[in-house]
């Protein structure tokens, strides 16, 4: 008998959106690869739901709960067999998109000849900082899960978010996704402030110590492992800034580990 051919499985590109109309045309445009579009808005007061229904997205609006509660409700909206997660201020390059439909269907194909099944995907992405797209300091090859079965996925989150996916995970080394993460240096000093608080609270909660002993000697290492260990010194004056900054975010984590009372005594409890 003739070997039936699975159908080509279905995939949904998943944007969680907040205040993101800087890029998020850009974003969605680059996922017309997928049968579907879903984003998911955190609470925008900008233009931001509106491009992306101009785009062709199903919008869903859900207060912003934290990336991990974020990603369990979106998933609980897609209905397609698989989703590619692409980032507001990232975009999907025509070669990664293209690679994405072939792994997947080959994923099926795979899983119907009785190997271990594949739930997931890492794909590559660049990004650009200060004057340049990074390629060293650890900035590139950036390795990321971004692909996943629906279903087979779950998501925790400390100071960064991270993806479990129930099974079997490849790489797709054809393509990449192009990040454009930061508009200045305060729109980086305001994101790392932001993961600073949330990796001092996970610290809290996990009962590890900070201090400001600790936080320097962090700080000095992350340094050391950005510019020198992974030549970021090779990414010049752009990688000097993104160890300066990643050694400041390390610091300002432990300090924040400790208690104080700032207020006393003209506002002291």
């Amino acid at each position: 008998m003739p070997t039936t051919v699975p159908p080509q499985p279905t995939i949904t590109g998943l944007v969680l959106t907040q205040n993101g109309e800087r890029l998020v045309g850009k974003c969605l445009a680059s996922l017309s690869f997928c049968d579907a579009i879903l984003v998911v808005d955190g609470g925008s007061v900008d233009n931001t739901p509106a491009m992306a229904k101009e785009a062709g997205a199903v919008v869903v609006a859900n207060p912003w709960p934290g990336f991990a509660n974020q990603f369990t409700f979106a998933a609980t909206k897609i209905e397609t067999d698989w989703f590619f997660i692409l980032d507001q201020d990232e975009c999907c390059s025509p070669e990664l998109g293209n690679a994405i439909l072939k792994h997947i269907a080959d994923a099926v194909r795979a899983d119907n000849d009785l190997a271990p099944p594949l739930t997931a995907f890492s794909i590559s992405r660049k990004s650009w900082y200060f004057n340049r797209f990074m390629k060293h300091g650890g900035w590139y090859p950036d390795h990321i899960l971004r692909v996943f079965k629906t279903g087979m996925v779950t998501f925790s989150q400390d100071a960064h978010i991270h993806y479990h996916p129930k099974g079997e995970s490849e790489h797709i080394d054809t393509g990449e996704v192009i990040h454009y993460p930061y508009t200045g240096f305060s729109h980086q000093l305001a994101k790392l402030n932001v993961y600073a608080e949330q990796g001092a609270e996970s610290m809290r909660a996990s009962g590890k110590k900070g201090g400001i002993l600790r936080g320097v000697g962090h700080a000095v290492a992350r340094f050391f492992r950005i510019y020198i260990l992974k030549a970021g010194f090779l990414d010049g004056r752009a990688g000097f800034l993104a160890a300066a900054h990643g050694s400041f975010y390390a610091f300002s984590k432990y300090v924040r580990v400790l208690e104080a009372d700032w207020g006393h005594p003209f506002n002291h409890k």
